[in-house]
């Protein structure tokens, strides 16, 4: 059996025409050159180069054998290349599931500090809710997503605490007179509530807020967004919980208004989902070491 190296010797003699510098290059002595080069023509049976004081030169069948050994080994010098790239992290890509809030209130941060390190690397950001977050775990469409909890995941999915925020009850300027005192739960359930769907992790919160405090919660109006939520609220149509942290500029230019509550609303995490199962690419691990440092 021919040994796969020589034809890499193979290669680099035909490339140069000279065994002198072929063995220059691969950091190898003209006489070993030599020597497996004359191996491989006995196990082939033919004379692959013509010998000169000039160099050497390929005879028909050496051109035929370096026809079919250059378009695999060129492949091969382009793969080792690439993982070089990818490795040095001037090549790859990243495609992150997330949250709205997730992407407010934590991601957005460790995004431009990635990018700003690792400009060549390209980041597909796909908006989704938990459930899509599971779900695209499972099937691969994704490396790792951020959501906000709550979650219930199974293996092969895991979860890693990143960050935890805050709700409050907020409404627009129609509400401004419930911001000057504070309110037991029950003595708001009556307003216009604006949610997202029945079938996210927010609304799955709520309805249990409302449920241990003998309380149904009901919305008046479903958006599809965490953005469309505030935006509905700044226009007057009802009241909803939104993430302390990103309600400072309206509650500033008064377009909304908090709503104390003597109830504690149980605070929430953007927890990082991974799939066990799932190998990442270098890219993917370098930024997971980034979101999962300590400040």
């Amino acid at each position: 059996m021919i040994i796969l190296d020589y034809y890499r010797i193979f290669y680099y003699v035909a490339h140069y025409k000279s065994f002198t510098k072929a063995a220059a290059f691969l950091n190898n002595s003209q006489p070993n050159i030599t020597r497996c080069m004359n191996i491989l023509e006995n196990e082939l049976g033919c004379q692959l180069f013509i010998r000169s004081n000039r160099g050497v030169s390929l005879t028909p069948e050496g051109e035929t054998l370096f026809h079919y050994v250059s378009v695999g080994y060129e492949q091969i010098l382009a793969g080792e290349e690439k993982i070089k790239r990818e490795k040095d992290m001037k090549e790859g890509g990243i495609t992150i599931g997330t949250s709205e809030i997730a992407l407010h209130l934590f991601l957005l941060e460790k995004l431009e500090l990635f990018h700003e390190k690792y400009p060549h690397i390209h980041l597909h950001i796909m908006n989704t809710s938990a459930p899509q977050a599971i779900d695209a775990l499972l099937h691969h469409l994704v490396d790792f997503s951020l959501v906000a909890s709550p979650l219930n995941i199974r293996k092969p999915l895991t979860k890693t605490t990143l960050y935890s925020f805050q709700d409050i009850l907020i409404g627009g300027p129609k509400y401004a007179s419930l911001a000057e005192e504070t309110h037991h739960l029950s003595e708001v359930a009556h307003l216009p509530f604006i949610s997202l769907g029945k079938d996210t992790s927010t609304r799955q919160l709520q309805h249990l807020f409302f449920l241990q405090h003998n309380l149904s919660f009901h919305a008046e109006m479903e958006a599809a967004t965490t953005d469309q939520i505030l935006l509905l609220i700044q226009h007057n149509l009802g009241v909803g919980f939104y993430p302390e942290k990103l309600t400072a500029p309206g509650i500033q230019d008064k377009s909304i208004v908090s709503i104390p509550l003597y109830e504690s609303i149980p605070k929430r995490d953007i927890c990082l989902l991974q799939n066990s199962s799932h190998s990442l690419s270098i890219a993917a691990r370098t930024f997971i070491e980034l979101l999962t440092q300590k400040n």
